[in-house]
Parts: structure tokens; C-alpha cells; sequence
């Protein structure tokens, strides 16, 4: 049974400990259940279940790996699929060509960090072999990791940095990955053209802007976190250059009178794109990233083809609009990405982030 590690992120972690011995196989006539917290339908707490009966993952591509989970962590994304967020893009995802009539995504195990030891890899998996201490983070679309095993790609594991207990490492990889996805993926920072950068963190105590703080100090940027004044303590610790209490009066008359912004990571939405990109330098390349968009919302209001209708013209016009006042406006998204990962963790190793 799973309990509650020590370490932020409300990491998990298997109480029985025992890691598999290098070398150990195993199959799906060897074992056909496994512990896992699941859910049967769509709502609130009440619909979490633990069972003993979980089906046992299967290797079904090449360049998969089966991971013994040794932490695992919760993400706000969790407590949103539990409730149905997303379900109409991720189950086309999980079969785009409709071909499991009747079937359905349930019993869905929830949980996208995973922090453990590799038991048994495809045939064209090099990289890893059984017993390397790895982590990951899984996509929404497939089987989560608050189960004793999970399956993953091998291109979506990375090893755990050496550093950290399983139960510490839990609570990096989606959050982490997030926050490289806006600022790397999408926003074009990188170690070599950060310096001396002007960055903008609204909602810098999350765990994404937590990370994304370090991430750009490690990056020799000048960050700029706006959070509430319980979180400033911890986000001057991260290195944060300026820390703006955003309770403490009007936050867009406080970001008024200090210089502009070469970059901007938006973990909030709402009311702060009115106003945000104002705050950016014009016709410099500066950019704006938000993390906060209406994609999954879209389709599951409005179905497939007309929710990416919808989204589509929403984000084109409003990048039309800003590059037309000479900045960049862009969304970003988790990306599952084993190379970013093991990018991440030498910056771990070596304490930055």
C-alpha cells in the first residue's frame, strides 16, 4: 500500500521499499494483477478507489519499460482529471481511430510522476536495462503512476539524479518539465542567451514557478517572482532578484515602476493578459508564455472538431494581435520528454535547481 512520503509535492511512496533484483523479468502469465488507486468515473474524492486488481502493465512497444514505482506524486493536473478535465482530447489520444468500440478509459489510475526502478524493458530499449534507478513523467493519456508498476516509453525516462531519495525525486519531473516546455520549448531560453534577460514569474511559488525561478537564475537571467507575501521567504531563497507581493496592492501598479521585460511566464491566466504583455519591451523579441489556455477546456465543451476550431482562431488571432503591437504571445504545455529530463537532472546534480 502507498504512504504519504516527507518531501514537497506530496510525494508517495510504497511502503514496502523492496526494489527487484537486476535482472528480474517479468510477464503477463507470471503476474496479472497489482495493486492501484483508480477511478471508475468522473468526480470528486469519493470516486477513488484502491483495489488489489489492477491489470499488470504490458510491454506492447519495443522501446517501452516497465518501472517498479518507488514515489510517486500529485499534481494539480491530478485532481483535474479526476474530475473529467480533458477527457474528450485524451481520449482521442488514447485511440484516435475509434477502434475500441464499447470500451472506455475506466478504471483510469491517475498520478504523472513516477520515481523508481526499471524492471523489464522492450526489445529495443538500449539506454536502460533492469534495476537503473530512473524517473519520468507520464503522459495524461496513459496509465498514471499511483500503482506499483507503470509502463512508459523509454524516450520519456530519464535517470534519477543521484542526489535525491525516490521520494524527494517524485516531486520534480512534471512540474520541471512543464516549466522547460514554456521557457525552453517555447520561449527559446537556453543557458547561452539568458544572461543578463529580464524575466517576469507570475505565480513564482507553484511548483512550476518554483522551478522555473531556479531554471532562470541557473540561466544567469534577472528574475522578477510575483507571489503572495507567505511564499516571498521561499522565493528569495530560489534566487529570485525581485519578489512583488501581489496582495499587497494593485500588482500592475507595482510591476509600473520597475523597468520592463524581456520575458514573461504566466502561471495565473485570467485577468493578467489584459494587462501582462504591456509590460513586455516592444519590438525586441520579447515574449510572452502562458500556461493557462483553453485547449482541453475547448474540446470538451465543444467536442473535437469544433473545440480545436475554436482554439485554433483564439490563439492565432491573439498572436496577430501582440505581434502586430511588437511582441511575441505564445502558449505552452506539458511536454514528456526523456532528454529534458536528464538535462534537468544535472542541474539537480550539480545545485542549481
Amino acid at each position: 500500500m502507498l504512504s504519504w512520503g516527507a518531501a514537497s509535492g506530496r510525494a508517495l511512496r510504497w511502503a514496502s521499499g523492496r526494489a527487484p533484483a537486476r535482472g528480474l523479468r517479468a510477464s503477463p502469465r507470471a503476474r496479472t494483477a497489482m495493486p492501484s488507486w483508480v477511478i471508475d468515473r468522473y468526480g470528486s474524492n469519493e470516486v477513488l478507489r484502491f483495489t488489489r486488481d489492477m491489470m499488470f502493465p504490458i510491454i506492447h512497444f519495443p522501446n517501452e519499460v516497465i518501472i517498479k514505482v518507488h514515489a510517486a506524486s500529485l499534481n494539480p493536473i491530478d485532481l483535474s482529471m479526476r474530475s473529467g478535465y480533458g477527457a474528450t482530447a485524451l481520449n482521442m489520444k488514447r485511440d484516435p481511430l475509434k477502434l475500441k468500440t464499447g470500451e472506455t478509459e475506466f478504471p483510469l489510475t491517475l498520478g504523472r510522476d513516477v520515481s523508481g526502478v526499471v524492471m523489464e524493458c522492450g526489445l529495443g530499449v538500449s539506454y536502460f536495462k533492469p534495476g537503473d534507478e530512473v524517473w519520468a513523467a507520464i503522459p495524461p493519456w496513459k496509465q498514471g503512476t499511483l500503482s506499483e508498476f507503470v509502463v512508459a516509453s523509454g524516450n520519456e525516462v530519464s535517470f534519477k539524479p543521484k542526489c535525491l531519495s525516490h521520494t524527494e525525486a517524485a516531486a520534480l519531473p512534471y512540474v520541471g518539465l512543464t516549466a522547460w516546455s514554456a521557457l525552453n520549448q517555447v520561449g527559446g531560453l537556453n543557458q547561452s542567451n539568458c544572461s543578463g534577460k529580464r524575466v517576469l514569474i507570475l505565480g513564482a511559488s507553484g511548483g512550476v514557478g518554483t522551478f522555473a525561478v531556479q531554471l532562470m537564475k541557473a540561466w544567469d537571467a534577472h528574475v522578477t517572482a510575483v507571489c503572495s507575501h507567505d511564499a516571498s521567504t521561499l522565493v528569495k531563497k530560489l534566487g529570485a532578484d525581485d519578489v512583488v507581493d501581489y496582495k499587497s496592492r494593485n500588482l500592475e501598479e507595482q510591476l509600473k515602476t520597475l523597468p520592463l521585460f524581456d520575458f514573461i511566464l504566466d502561471n495565473v491566466g485570467g485577468s493578467t493578459e489584459k494587462w501582462a504583455l504591456d509590460r513586455l519591451k516592444k519590438w525586441s523579441g520579447a515574449t510572452y508564455v502562458t500556461l493557462v489556455t483553453p485547449f482541453l477546456i475547448n474540446m470538451d465543451k465543444l467536442g473535437v472538431a469544433d473545440g480545436m476550431l475554436q482554439t485554433g482562431v483564439t490563439v492565432g488571432s491573439k498572436t496577430l494581435k501582440h505581434l502586430l503591437k511588437g511582441v511575441h504571445y505564445r502558449w505552452a504545455f506539458f511536454m514528456p520528454s526523456g532528454p529534458n529530463l536528464d538535462e534537468i537532472a544535472e542541474l539537480v546534480d550539480s545545485g542549481k535547481c
